[in-house]
């Protein structure tokens, strides 16, 4: 009888994770590593929410708060809600959590039974498939096909849906192609949901505020107001304000939904850090400027990147709409031989030999559900990102 549960067998370690700590491991072994595969900006966390934590602390802000929340921060998510999308929450149908990831974990937890099945937009998060199948249920994938933006059609949504379908989890802008939908796509999306009302609709708005030129964000609630009883709408602090190891996110929806992510979160976690809570309180009600001029910041960036990785032999690079990464294919390298006899049979086998031989680090398309491709993420210096992708263009030249 194996010690460990069977559970595990059905899930797999974060690849993302896996590649930054790889990164991190030869660096630290002396090898000259440039990393482009973690997902949080290079920007320090604004002064003033670091203020704000550290009030909290000398107020002796280090207790047990409410389990899922103070009632401040959730007084507050209510009012960003309000403010940013034009929804209405009470804060009984708001749940914080240490992370965007514990608030959906949670609530696939509190609602997935044997045979449920999530449809999951491909390229997709690492962790939807994973934390479903940890659930108990079963992820579906749509392919959003590169010539479409990678963003699914209706009718793929349309014919995904079975009578088993309990969630659809959309992610806009995404992870990891950053392609945003306008609103008059996501309508479309909506107006097929509409049509299903067993279907229940999990928003991940984590990149809502890094976005780029003239695209406007909406989220599904916002676009179809029919669907606001059947919508979790997820969202953090992780990404705009630069506060990914502060650990908290939050989302607000039905509130029996909310109830039963907080008994889940009671019998974990507990409340999320109580500093942190404080932390994400300014954050949300304090000043907001410094965002667009971190996002000119990543423009600059995503422009650059663009353009040098399609100067690289046998890559097509698209521009995303929104969040800090790109999703290149690598359909023309496919085939080929590197300098050290290596066959690039596969997007995981150019990722390897790319930081193998070049010393760059970027995440494989398989480990997103859409290959051939990799995810540069281009929250990092522009030296950095430079010389990354000049190494990737020689890279690709060394081909044969």
């Amino acid at each position: 009888m194996s010690f460990l549960s069977a559970t595990l067998a059905r899930v797999k370690p974060s690849p993302t994770i896996a590649v930054s700590t790889k990164a991190r491991e030869l660096k630290a072994a002396g090898k000259d590593v440039i990393g482009l595969g973690a997902g949080e900006p290079d920007f320090d966390t604004p002064q003033n929410i670091k203020d704000a934590a550290k009030a909290a602390i000398d107020r002796g802000e280090t207790k047990y708060t409410a389990v899922d929340g103070l009632p401040e921060l959730k007084k507050a998510i209510c009012a960003k809600f309000k403010r940013d999308n034009g929804l209405d929450y009470e804060p009984a149908q708001v749940s914080v959590g240490a992370g965007g990831k514990q608030i959906l974990y949670n609530a696939l937890m509190a609602t997935l039974n044997p045979g449920d099945e999530v449809i999951i937009p491909a390229p997709y998060w690492v962790s939807y498939p994973d934390m479903v199948l940890l659930a108990g249920g079963e992820p579906v994938f749509v392919e959003g096909r590169m010539e479409d933006g990678f963003r699914i059609t209706p009718e793929a949504l349309e014919a995904a849906i079975t009578p088993k379908t309990k969630w659809f989890i959309f992610n806009s802008p995404s992870n990891p192609t950053g392609a945003g939908y306008t609103r008059a796509q996501l309508k479309a999306l909506t107006d097929v949901l509409m049509k299903h009302p067993h279907v229940h609709i999990m928003s991940d708005d984590m990149y809502e505020k890094l976005t780029y030129g003239d695209f406007e964000f909406c989220t599904p609630a916002e676009v179809e107001p029919g669907l606001y009883d059947r919508t979790l709408t997820c969202n953090g602090v992780s990404k705009a304000y630069a506060m990914t190891g502060w650990r908290i996110g939050y989302a607000a929806g039905p509130a029996p939904l909310i109830k039963a992510m907080g008994k889940i979160q009671s019998q974990s976690t507990s409340n999320p850090s109580s500093i942190a809570q404080w932390a994400a309180l300014e954050a949300l009600n304090g000043p907001q400027d410094f965002i667009s001029e971190n996002n000119a910041v990543f423009q600059r960036r995503r422009d650059m990147v663009v353009e040098m990785l399609n100067q690289a032999e046998g890559i097509d690079c698209p521009v995303p709409e929104g969040a800090f990464y790109v999703y290149p294919s690598i359909a023309g390298c496919i085939g080929k031989t590197t300098p050290a006899g290596v066959k690039i049979e596969n997007d995981e086998v150019f990722a390897t030999a790319l930081l193998e031989e070049k010393g760059v680090a970027v995440v494989f398309g398989a480990a997103f559900g859409l290959s051939p491709n990799f995810r540069v993420s281009y929250a990092t210096s522009d030296e950095a990102l430079k010389e990354a992708c000049t190494r990737i263009q020689d890279f690709c030249a060394s081909l044969s």
